[in-house]
C-alpha cells in the first residue's frame, strides 16, 4: 500500500498524526514501521532521509521512538526504521528534525539552480547527485573551464537575490508532454515537477523551499574532472554559513600563530614554508655529518659493518649505507630506532645478495622488508645487541 506523502504538500510542517499499519522486527534494536501517512522524507533521489521521533500516549506515559532511517520501495510504501516497536492500529504523532529538513531543502533547491544554469549555458545533464549532512555533489556530462565556475556561482546567487518562487506540482500527462523538464531517468506514474521560473524545470521528489531567496548563499567549494565531465561540490544557506564560520575561525587561528592578518597570511605561510625547507636542508647536512663520524669509527675492511642510530631521515640512512658499501666488504647496514619501539633498517652490499641476509634475519627475528640484491629495507623488533651479533656472525 502506498504511503500518503504529506511532505509533498506540506514541506514546512514538522508534526503529523498517523496510524501504524504494520511493524516488523528487523533485529534486536530496529523495527520496521509502515504508517498510513508520513512527513518523513525517505532516502530518495540522492538525498538523505529525514530523522525525528514518533510518540504515542499510553496509560503509563508517552512512548517515544527515534526514527533513524526512512526508505521507500517501488510501490511508494515508506518504511520507518524505529528503535521501538508499535502495534498495528496504534495512533502515533510524528515530529521531524526541522533543521535537518530545512537545510536539505536549501541545498537541494540550490542544486536545481546550479544544474538549471549549467543546462542552459552548456546543455549538460546532471548525471549524479548526492546530498549528505556535510556536502552536496553534482555530476555533469561535460567539461567546464575553471574560469567559468565563478561565473556560474555568480549567476546562481543572482537567482537567489531575485527571490523567484519555487513551484512544485504534478502536471497531467498532456501538460507533461509540453514541458522541457530535466530528468536523470525514465519515470513511470505521476511525475512531480519542480519549476523555478527562468532558472530550471526538473522532475524531483524532494521537498524544496518556497522561493529562491530562502536558499541563502550558494558556494561552489570544488570543481573536479570526473568520468569525462565535472563533479561540483556546493553548500547553501545555513550549511554554507557554518562552513564559512569554520574557515574564518581557522584563518584567525592561523593568523595568530603566524602573527599575520588575512591580507598577509598567505605571505606568512610561504615564508614559513621557505624557513622549514631551509631548516630541513640543514638538518640533513648535520645528520649526514653525524653518521659519517660514526662510520669513521668502524675499522677499514671490517666485514658486515652495522651502525645503530635514532631519529635520522630515511634519505640520510640510505646515503650512509651507500657510503659504507664503498669502503667495506659484505653487508653494510644502518639500524634506525631503539630496542623498545623497534628499528627501521637499510642494508646494502657491493658484492653480496642482500636478499640472502634478509632470509637469514627472518629465521632469527620478527622482521618485515624486501628489496633487490643490492639493497633491502624494512622494520624489525629486537634488541640491538642481538641484531649486531647475528648480523656480524653471518
Amino acid at each position: 500500500m502506498a504511503t500518503k506523502k504529506l511532505y509533498d504538500d506540506m514541506p514546512y510542517e514538522t508534526t503529523f498524526d498517523a496510524e501504524v499499519l504494520s511493524c516488523e522486527k528487523k533485529d534486536d534494536s530496529t523495527y520496521l514501521l509502515i504508517l498510513d501517512r508520513t512527513l518523513f522524507f525517505p532516502e530518495e533521489g540522492g538525498q538523505t532521509p529525514d530523522t525525528g521521533v514518533l510518540r504515542m500516549t499510553t496509560d503509563h506515559g508517552d512512548k517515544v521512538a527515534y526514527i533513524k532511517d526512512v526508505q521507500i520501495d517501488k510501490k511508494d510504501t515508506i518504511t520507518h526504521y524505529s528503535d521501538t516497536a508499535f502495534a498495528p492500529g496504534d495512533k502515533v504523532s510524528g515530529e521531524i528534525e526541522w533543521m535537518h529538513r530545512y537545510t536539505n531543502m536549501q541545498c537541494h533547491t540550490g542544486e536545481h539552480i546550479i544544474s538549471g544554469i549549467i543546462h542552459r549555458l552548456y546543455g549538460y545533464d546532471n548525471t549524479g547527485f548526492h546530498l549528505s549532512e556535510n556536502i552536496v555533489t553534482m555530476d555533469y556530462n561535460g567539461p567546464i573551464e575553471d574560469s567559468d565556475i565563478a561565473e556560474i556561482e555568480w549567476i546562481a546567487n543572482e537567482a537567489v537575490i531575485n527571490n523567484v518562487p519555487v513551484n512544485c506540482s504534478y502536471p497531467d500527462s498532456d501538460t507533461l508532454k509540453t514541458l522541457p523538464y530535466r530528468s536523470k531517468k525514465e519515470l513511470d506514474g505521476p511525475i512531480r515537477i519542480v519549476e523555478i521560473p527562468g532558472v530550471d524545470i526538473c522532475a524531483c521528489c524532494a521537498p524544496h523551499v518556497r522561493s529562491t531567496g530562502e536558499v541563502g548563499m550558494i558556494k561552489i567549494l570544488s570543481a573536479d574532472s570526473y568520468k569525462g565531465g565535472m563533479r561540483l561540490s556546493i553548500l547553501c544557506g545555513f550549511r554554507a554559513l557554518e562552513d564559512y564560520g569554520d574557515k574564518h575561525s581557522l584563518i584567525l587561528s592561523l593568523g595568530q600563530r603566524l602573527s599575520a592578518n588575512r591580507d598577509t597570511l598567505e605571505d606568512a605561510v610561504i615564508a614559513k614554508d621557505d624557513e622549514i625547507f631551509s631548516l630541513k636542508g640543514r638538518i640533513l647536512t648535520l645528520e649526514e655529518l653525524l653518521l659519517k663520524k660514526e662510520a669513521e669509527c668502524i675499522p677499514p675492511g671490517e666485514k658486515n659493518p652495522c651502525l645503530f642510530t635514532e631519529g635520522l631521515s630515511n634519505i640520510t640512512v640510505r646515503n650512509g649505507v651507500n657510503s659504507l658499501t664503498k669502503t667495506h666488504p659484505g653487508y653494510c647496514a644502518v639500524f634506525n630506532g631503539n630496542d623498545t619501539e623497534g628499528y627501521s633498517y637499510i642494508i646494502g652490499s657491493a658484492n653480496k645478495d642482500c636478499r640472502e641476509m634478509l632470509s637469514h634475519l627472518k629465521t632469527k627475528f620478527d622482521i618485515k622488508g624486501g628489496g633487490s640484491p643490492d639493497m633491502i629495507q624494512g622494520r624489525l623488533l629486537a634488541n640491538g645487541s642481538d641484531i649486531k651479533s647475528v648480523f656480524q656472525a653471518f
